[in-house]
């Protein structure tokens, strides 16, 4: 991918913010930083929160360059192909490879992360549980 050369400051304060129903999970408010407008859709920053009782997301990848989720409050249950189990917790940063097989099994009701991708539109793709 080509490097982004960003020319303009960008500083979206909380009392401008807004959360909606705008991205991958029904169960998730998010919110989007205004970075993908920034870098012409190189790169997509928002912060996701709970909003309902998590249902799991199924087993699934992405087509990406990068994802990268922090976690600000609470905590998300993840498996990973091989059986590798985590519980990503406040403070914790999470990448997971592009490709990589997985499924969000559970999360706290005040979970809250900021997820950064390359591209903005990153493709998730459901498959069949790992072997």
């Amino acid at each position: 991918m080509e490097s982004t050369s960003i020319t303009e400051l960008l500083c979206q304060q909380l009392d401008d913010a807004e959360f909606g129903k705008t991205g991958r999970r029904s169960f998730f408010e998010y919110r989007d930083t205004g970075l993908s407008d920034l870098t012409n859709g190189d790169y997509r920053a928002q912060v996701m929160r709970a909003t309902d009782v998590m249902d799991t997301t199924g087993w699934h990848y992405h087509q990406c360059d990068l994802q990268f989720v922090y976690v600000l409050n609470g905590w998300v249950d993840l498996e990973f192909e091989g059986g590798r189990t985590e519980r990503v917790a406040a403070g914790a940063a999470l990448s997971i490879p592009p490709g990589m097989v997985h499924n969000e099994i559970s999360c706290s009701l005040d979970f809250e992360a900021l997820e950064v991708v390359a591209p903005a539109q990153m493709e998730t793709i459901p498959c069949d549980p790992p072997a």
